[in-house]
């Protein structure tokens, strides 16, 4: 949502506090009505690649809804030229974007069908050979690529986004795993688990070689509760933002976290009068304790991922909020990340 600028600094913060991955989510032209810009997280990305030597670079999601997935695959091209082994793909059905696009709504063939779908064009076109393919929603017909193109032909890591369980279990199935959206908490992580763990066995596959990667509010400080201020604010936004435009795809999401609409209205009604921090001030401790988010001090945020970890996730996928975020993402690397390094 920022100024790609901002984003690059981040990147560049993050991979020299010894972060392991860093994702791009996609915004949306919803977050306008709150002061931030759409920007698209492919092009940011290639431009991370870049300026970045060492860490791993993902998509976080990326929707079918809003690229073929021929397209998807032209442009992780681009990013295995320029990242090589380091890139890692998510694709999401993203429900708050196939609302504001009008794709999805009322279609007889669903989400879960465009994903499995996207997945195989996505993996044929990158696997260089000549592909045709025929489906309910997308069509492809790719001829072979040549022995003496410049091109890779290896397919990357593939990972699906769900918060239901029909994509979660086809996460075990055609994915190389599961990412699971904000407001994640150990008893989510605990069922979307259960969830990919069943598609991986109805596959034939080994569950344990399988990422569940977790969108987690976090931010960090000296002092408690000023390490706190970020993670309330971000909390703020993606809880009204589930009020307002996920709605009934979120239910379980929110009963993990033990989290009602009616709790969360306050919060988005303060958005839509007064912006993010307003919505922020209308966070009570009690909710923010109930999003389980990494944030406080170093030793606060410690704890919380080996709960995180404790409960099965793989891969914290730890959005930073607040003042000074790049500061933030070093004071991480001294004080949390050399915990887990050991």
């Amino acid at each position: 949502m920022e100024p790609v600028h901002e984003t690059v600094a981040m990147a560049k913060a993050c991979e020299q506090a010894g972060f392991d991955a860093f994702w791009i989510a996609e915004a949306y032209p919803w977050w306008r009505k709150h002061s931030f810009e759409a920007r698209s997280s492919t092009a940011v990305l290639a431009v991370i690649a870049a300026q970045t030597a060492r860490i791993q670079l993902g998509w976080g999601i990326i929707s079918p809804y809003t690229r073929h997935p021929v397209q998807i695959a032209m442009e992780a091209r681009v990013m295995q030229d320029l990242a090589g082994d380091r890139f890692l793909l998510g694709l999401g059905a993203s429900k708050i974007f196939m609302k504001e696009i009008g794709e999805g709504e009322g279609e007889k063939v669903g989400p879960a069908t465009v994903m499995r779908e996207s997945i195989e064009v996505v993996k044929g076109v990158l696997s260089g050979g000549a592909f045709q393919y025929e489906g309910k929603v997308f069509q492809a017909s790719v001829p072979p690529l040549k022995g003496d193109a410049h091109a890779p032909r290896g397919i990357p890591p593939i990972y699906v986004a769900g918060t239901g369980p029909v994509l979660q279990k086809m996460s075990g199935v055609i994915g190389d795993g599961l990412l699971t959206a904000s407001i994640t908490t150990p008893e989510f992580v605990r069922y979307s688990r259960k969830n990919m763990e069943e598609g991986a066995r109805k596959a034939g596959k080994d569950s344990a070689a399988l990422v569940l990667g977790s969108v987690i509010v976090g931010s960090i400080g000296r002092d408690s509760a000023k390490g706190k201020e970020g993670a309330r604010e971000q909390a703020a936004m993606y809880l009204a933002n589930k009020v307002q435009n996920i709605k009934g795809s979120a239910d379980v999401l929110l009963e993990c976290a033990g989290l009602t609409f009616d709790e969360l209205r306050p919060v988005a009604e303060a958005m839509e009068r007064g912006g993010r921090r307003a919505a922020a001030r209308a966070v009570t401790d009690e909710i923010l304790t109930k999003v389980c988010a990494i944030a406080g001090t170093a030793q606060e945020c410690i704890q919380r991922i080996e709960e995180y970890r404790d409960a099965g996730c793989t891969h914290i996928m730890l959005e930073i909020w607040g003042d000074d975020r790049t500061g933030q993402a070093k004071l991480f690397g001294d004080a949390v990340l050399p915990h887990f390094k050991k």
